[in-house]
């Protein structure tokens, strides 16, 4: 278990390295071009992962439940330095997946309580993937870590087929012929590499 979670940190760890690299790479005139993300722009895609990583410290540290945290990360958390507001809310949501104990808690979401290691994993791969989205929207390389990717592909692919009806996620399409397994974890969340 303890070889489990060192794991799972590092990864955690590498894919916010990972999208902190594509958001810091973003051009000026780039934060409102489109993205594979129906719907979101450059700055709306940094946006949901900024809150996503700002809720983390409340859940996990403070084992706050979703009505004390409320709203208070709904509309834009970027401001005036997105690059800055990123960095700062994955540093926060880092440490607090890093405090000792803090993976062994139960964690309430939207779906209900879940073990904050799930609620990692789950963060981890929303990041790897999102760095694909992201590095496509602004022209940088799109090929993503290998360890990191088979990390995202274990984690999704036992609840991909459930992904669709919760609205957040395109149909799975099927993957390129001499897929690899980056095609075909993008594949699964309905992506097209």
């Amino acid at each position: 278990m303890e070889n489990d979670v060192a794991t799972l940190l590092s990864r955690h760890t590498e894919a916010l390295a990972l999208f902190s690299d594509r958001v810091h790479a973003v051009r000026q005139e780039q934060w409102d071009d489109p993205t594979p993300c129906t719907e979101w722009s450059v700055r709306d895609l940094v946006n949901h992962l900024t809150a996503e990583q700002l809720w983390v410290p409340h859940l996990v540290v403070e084992e706050a439940d979703l009505d004390e945290v409320g709203e208070a990360y709904d509309g834009d958390v970027l401001g005036a330095h997105p690059r800055r507001s990123w960095d700062a809310a994955a540093r926060a949501a880092r440490e607090a997946f890093a405090e000792p104990g803090a993976l062994e808690r139960t964690v309430q979401l939207s779906y209900g309580e879940t073990p904050a290691v799930a609620y990692c994993a789950q963060m981890t791969t929303d990041a790897v993937v999102h760095t694909w989205d992201l590095s496509r929207a602004i022209g940088a390389s799109e090929q993503l870590p290998d360890a990191l990717v088979a990390f995202a592909l274990d984690e999704v692919s036992p609840y991909a087929s459930e992904l669709e009806a919760s609205g957040l996620f395109a149909p799975p399409i099927e993957p390129p012929p001499a897929h690899s397994h980056q095609a075909r974890l993008l594949a699964l969340l309905g992506r097209r590499a």
